[in-house]
């Protein structure tokens, strides 16, 4: 039943990119490590970058093991569910980074994000994948659920912080430096956030 594909382009791509929501999978290398699965939402906020490239935007939260696990290891796996049309599941296997406030790449990537204010999210890095295996699967099982709107607590709650009481935040989180296995998770004190890259001029 399933499709491997050679590169993130025509339909599929179009796929990825209308879901509304996508589900990241990590894992520490230790057998006994936590297993870490992330749903990931908000409109903007993911892109695929070429064929075999995809990145999202990593907003603040209480826990930072996706961060940790791809420190360690790199190993991650991205996958995408059909809840309308036709039904479909897309995993995309690869190698992922994050990518801080401080990296020289940072306001390159940002640019591929121009449909969301990652300002009132606390913005802390951006996840970047490589892809080495892309699959599809049939879905069947998934249910038929509708999308109505993404919730706005997180930007009314992250929006009034600056980036003094986002860093004393994260420190006062006993897994956002260090992951539950105690591997090192989002480097603190945290950067400042650097400012917006200018959108390009037309014409």
């Amino acid at each position: 039943m399933g499709k491997t594909y050679d590169r993130i382009d025509g339909r599929l791509r179009t796929f990825i990119e209308s879901q509304p929501i996508f589900f990241t999978a990590t894992a520490p290398l230790a057998g006994d490590g936590t297993v870490n699965l992330s749903p990931k939402g908000l409109k903007g906020s993911f892109a695929v970058l070429d064929d075999h490239t995809v990145a999202y935007l990593d907003f603040a939260g209480s826990n930072a093991e996706t961060i940790a696990h791809l420190r360690e290891n790199g190993r991650v796996t991205l996958m995408w569910c059909a809840f309308d049309g036709p039904p479909k599941i897309v995993r995309v296997h690869g190698h992922g980074e994050p990518v801080f406030r401080d990296d020289p790449r940072w306001a390159g990537l940002l640019r591929h994000f121009p449909d969301i204010d990652p300002a009132p999210h606390g913005l802390r890095a951006i996840i970047v994948v490589t892809a080495r295996l892309i699959r599809d699967t049939c879905g069947y099982a998934v249910p038929f659920m509708t999308y109505d709107a993404d919730r706005p607590l997180h930007g009314s709650r992250f929006a009034r912080e600056d980036d003094e009481s986002l860093d004393a935040y994260f420190h006062k989180k006993e897994h956002v430096a260090t992951s539950i296995d105690g591997l090192p998770g989002l480097p603190l004190p945290l950067p400042p956030l650097p400012p917006l890259p200018p959108l390009p001029r037309e014409g």
